[in-house]
């Protein structure tokens, strides 16, 4: 019993939650209409894994150079190296581990894999050491990770990205990323705790005009795509304007979580318990399903 109560902290260390954010690696091969053939559905989960594992490695560089900040946040306080549960050298330990195993299976899917997740780790370790000392440079760097995932998923599958993929999660990610910071500035408005280095370079009047301007251009962008006559042309059909609403909703429902229930502070715990914003998610895939994967047969 002793053995399972150690390794529990390792495994919330490793923060297996954030997982969920390694979905968008199945999205090339989803628009490409061969998420069903399985050879690449398993390059692709195994570059899921792969990905998991590294981001793991760097959530563990994070928290532990966050720890003195995290002993101050509500709920951050939590975490295993701020709370005291897992020491500073153990936590080193898996660190390497998971990095070593991450790239290695990289580079078993490819060189250009393995150039993609390189490319993660150093902008990471650029982004814990500088760059989130930086306001809006923090933000877009968080932004870039999320496209990052779509490069690893593209080359893992051997699909090309359109423009318009890589766009629109770089707006939609900068819009949660601002949604992720003003509940950082919203904590330090109300307990003093500066949960961040960069809270003194954003106000909630600032970050709620963010957000607001994101969620337009995201919305403007989207639609765009959805009309766009490339697109209309690869997808065999002109009816994706129909999937705005879904679009809409969730931008608009995650708006009101971060403005007025003011609960934005992980995107991956917004996605896990609203149902709103699960509706929104799961509607649009299956109308993109249903465009794919049955009309075009």
């Amino acid at each position: 019993m002793s053995k399972i109560t150690s390794i529990v902290p390792l495994i919330r260390l490793m923060r297996p939650h954030q997982y969920l954010k390694n979905g968008l690696i199945i999205l090339p091969l989803f628009f490409s209409g061969r998420v069903i053939i399985p050879e690449l559905l398993l390059r692709i989960a195994v570059a899921m894994i792969v990905f998991s594992v590294v981001a793991s490695s760097m959530y563990i560089m994070n928290d532990l150079l966050d720890v003195r900040h995290d002993r101050l946040h509500p709920e951050k306080r939590r975490r295993p190296i701020a709370a005291g549960e897992v020491s500073v050298r153990n936590a080193v330990v898996l660190l390497l581990l998971l990095m070593g195993a991450g790239l290695f299976g990289a580079q078993v899917l490819g060189t250009d894999v393995l150039g993609v997740m390189l490319f993660y780790v150093g902008l990471n370790i650029i982004y814990s050491l500088w760059l989130r000392r930086v306001s809006i440079l923090d933000v877009m760097v968080v932004a870039v990770c999320f496209v990052v995932r779509l490069f690893v998923g593209g080359m893992a599958a051997n699909v090309h990205l359109t423009t318009w993929i890589v766009l629109v999660t770089f707006l939609l990610a900068l819009f949660l990323a601002l949604a992720k910071r003003r509940d950082d500035v919203a904590v330090f408005a109300r307990t003093g705790a500066k949960m961040r280095e960069t809270v003194d370079g954003y106000s909630l009047a600032f970050l709620d005009s963010a957000m607001v301007v994101m969620a337009a251009v995201t919305i403007f962008s989207y639609i765009m795509y959805t009309i766009s006559p490339e697109v209309e042309a690869r997808m065999g059909t002109q009816k994706l304007y129909l999937s705005v609403g879904f679009v809409i909703l969730g931008v608009l429902r995650y708006l009101q979580i971060a403005m007025v229930e003011q609960k934005s502070g992980s995107p991956t715990a917004v996605l896990v318990r609203d149902r709103m914003i699960q509706f929104a998610v799961l509607g649009w895939i299956a109308f993109f399903a249903y465009c794919l994967y049955w009309l075009r047969h």
